[in-house]
């Protein structure tokens, strides 16, 4: 059923990347040249969205939430590796499997540097794991642990930054 379950997730995302128009090179290269916002304002919504989705699920009970740990080598290695690889392609993993979805047949280039990236991952992980991995670990922490507060502050606190950033994307026509 979580199968199921996932491909229709990932079959409406697929859709709503399709409708926003953010499989589109040009929406990628604005997005890369910080001149056309529309892949930051769809993220940052399906951030959202997901985000107050998965805060009351767990505190329903319905879900449990554990934090992967925190450590700035692999965010700033991962980001580094996920920023080059958009940048060559014009793709992430989700438009890359939504331009194939649209018969964009190059972005298979994409999917095939996605896997092989994953696989040298796999083999090179122990030495990763006691290098890059070990660089400032916090361990399993979350930003509401960090300030303190509950974890609906911050989540009202991000959507209001959110909106106000819609909102000068707006005014500035991007």
């Amino acid at each position: 059923m979580e199968q199921i379950l996932g491909l229709i997730t990932g079959l409406v995302f697929g859709f709503l990347l399709q409708k926003g128009r953010v499989l589109r090179y040009e929406k990628q290269v604005g997005a890369m040249l910080f001149k056309d916002m529309t892949i930051f304002k769809f993220m940052l919504s399906a951030i959202i969205v997901g985000m107050f989705g998965i805060l009351a699920m767990a505190d329903m009970g319905i879900i449990n939430l554990s934090h992967k740990a925190m450590n700035v080598g692999g965010v700033v290695v991962g980001g580094a590796l996920f920023g080059i690889g958009w940048a060559i392609m014009g793709f992430c993993p989700g438009t890359a499997m939504g331009a194939i979805g649209e018969g964009r047949w190059h972005a298979i280039f994409a999917l095939i540097g996605m896997m092989l990236g994953a696989a040298i991952y796999a083999e090179i992980f122990p030495a990763v794991n006691d290098t890059i991995l070990s660089w400032a670990n916090f361990g399993k922490i979350s930003l509401p642990d960090v300030l303190g507060v509950n974890q609906w502050i911050v989540a009202i606190v991000f959507t209001a930054i959110c909106l106000a950033l819609f909102r000068l994307f707006e005014k500035k026509g991007v």
